[in-house]
């Protein structure tokens, strides 16, 4: 799969400019949580003003389990910390995107939703894909490329490692694999100092990992290696020290030849931790389960190839930011034409409310194919089908005016829009369902909603019953579920998915929210994740 960036320039000095926005970008890793405070220029260039890392150990205690009790409630602290850095700098917009320790956890949504109620910061879990994308478009920022393909290997420290093979403007290839620190340290718990037999498990288990990455590298030869993230700027600071290179003033751009490293390698792979600690260069935090990291790099210079690794110290957050510039900036709206002056008329609002496109597209899609499903068991009408597909492009619109009730806030907005085309019942219909999205079901005490016709308001239980249940398969805002089938039966309602990834966190959004439909139907919901044929 080819992945093309359009050209994009990312320069400039800013005496005389005034930023067009001030923006923070939170890298919530397995380790450790990263921010950094940047003013955007309309010139599309950005200027860092400020920088917090807090180490949080997510995974301790194991990934793809529960984050433990006191894992999370140390994420929570540290946010709370960056949230007062944001705070401090009065920020214009926070984004915060979380990778696998999180997204993976079975309370990964629990964490999520604390992070929004406590602190008033809502994270984006990202599959691995778009987290490779992401740091690729920092190493085209940070480093001098050529057309070239080099192969960027980043985040080994964390729970996955992502290998994006690119060049100064396209990325080629990219591949996302669990194979990080913490992940293989927690599996495999080696001994201090780690024993050869250990090793060799380890090196077993990355050559069957990253079997594809051979005839991937044929077809696009490259000797050289781009490493980011802490563990590898660790790995070169503590080469450079034995090289007695000065690297106070940036690590970024510095390079070290296969030859470097394998001499290293002998002389540190047998320490013991107190030993590592007294290495010239070592990162103290890390010196505990350094060790899997170096067997990885190990190999990737043993079996790729490769003969020299240089190092990017930009990473994830500063793709954060770049990928922002490029959506807000430089990205040229244009309307799309419609004979339909309903359908005209509900995107002119959505434009308007600068909505949240790939989400509520992916929402919307995910909500017909279960009311296709659901046609006899509820009795929907025909007509109700496209007040469903609008109401679900439309429900996240509240956003323009605040996150918080944001669902009444797209009530408002659409009662309110002069919509072309539509009945006041209509417009009822699509406004009341884009508000039950999220929080309470109808009630009694909504007086909105309770003085609508019994018939209408039997029509919005159901619809949103049903978007309630869509969106929270959307959970993470990055199109997790690729396919979905439904199946049902005399007493349950089936989801059938297939993911780019791990799958918990759509579970649980869409669990949490599935009571009203459950109760409309009769029938128990269950959602089962694997391979859909056809």
């Amino acid at each position: 799969m080819l992945f093309r960036e359009h050209d994009f320039v990312i320069s400039g000095m800013h005496q005389t400019q005034v930023p067009v926005r001030r923006i923070a970008a939170i890298d919530l890793g397995t380790n450790s949580f990263h921010v950094v405070i940047a003013d955007l220029y309309s010139d599309g260039s950005f200027r860092r003003l400020d920088d917090l890392k807090e180490m949080v150990e997510l995974a301790r205690g194991g990934l793809g389990k529960r984050l433990a009790n006191d894992a999370f409630e140390r994420g929570i602290a540290a946010l709370k910390r960056v949230k007062i850095l944001c705070d401090s700098y009065e920020v214009d917009k926070i984004l915060a995107y979380a990778t696998s320790a999180i997204r993976e956890s079975e309370n990964g949504g629990d964490f999520i939703q604390a992070s929004i109620d406590q602190i008033g910061i809502k994270i984006n879990a990202i599959p691995g894909i778009v987290e490779a994308e992401l740091i690729g478009y920092a190493v085209q920022h940070g480093l001098k490329l050529s057309d070239e393909p080099v192969l960027v290997v980043d985040n080994i420290g964390g729970g996955s490692v992502e290998f994006i093979l690119m060049n100064n403007h396209e990325f080629h290839h990219l591949i996302s694999k669990k194979i990080g620190v913490s992940r293989m340290t927690d599996i495999l718990k080696p001994s201090d100092p780690i024993r050869q037999d250990e090793i060799k498990r380890l090196e077993d288990h990355y050559a069957s990992e990253l079997a594809e990455l051979k005839p991937i590298l044929k077809e696009n030869p490259t000797a050289l290696m781009i490493g980011s993230s802490g563990t590898m700027q660790a790995i070169a600071l503590m080469i450079a020290s034995r090289k007695g290179q000065t690297v106070n003033v940036t690590l970024n751009e510095l390079t070290y030849s296969k030859t470097d490293f394998l001499e290293f390698y002998d002389s540190f792979i047998n320490l013991t931790e107190k030993e590592r600690l007294k290495v010239s260069g070592m990162d103290t935090k890390r010196a505990r389960f350094i060790n899997t990291g170096v067997v990885l790099v190990h190999w990737l210079f043993e079996n790729l190839g490769m003969e020299s690794l240089k190092v990017s110290t930009q990473a994830l957050r500063e793709g954060i930011i770049i990928r922002y510039l490029k959506n807000e900036i430089s990205r040229i709206i244009t309307a799309p034409e419609f004979d339909d002056p309903r359908r005209r008329s509900v995107f002119e609002l959505l434009r308007k409310c600068k909505w949240h496109e790939a989400h509520s597209s992916h929402v919307s899609k995910l909500a017909l194919t279960i009311f296709d499903a659901l046609v006899v068991d509820l009795e929907l009408k025909t007509g109700d089908r496209e007040l469903l597909e609008f109401a679900a492009l439309m429900h996240d619109i509240g956003y323009h005016i605040s996150h918080t009730d944001h669902h009444k806030h797209a009530l408002y907005l659409i009662r309110n829009a002069d919509l072309k085309g539509f009945t006041q019942d209509e417009i009822e219909i699509m406004a009341h369902v884009a508000r039950y999205h999220r929080r309470s079901t109808p009630k009694k005490r909504h007086e909105e909603f309770w003085v609508l016709p019994d018939e209408i308001k039997e029509r919005i239980k159901k619809l949103s019953a049903i978007l309630r249940v869509a969106d929270g398969l959307d959970r993470s805002h990055y199109q997790n579920v690729q396919k979905l089938y439904v199946e049902i039966t005399l007493d349950e309602i089936v989801l059938l998915i297939e993911t780019i990834d791990e799958p918990h966190l759509e579970i649980w959004g869409a669990m949490r929210k599935s009571q009203l439909l459950e109760g409309l139907t009769g029938k128990e919901l269950s959602i089962k994740n694997g391979s859909i044929e056809g």
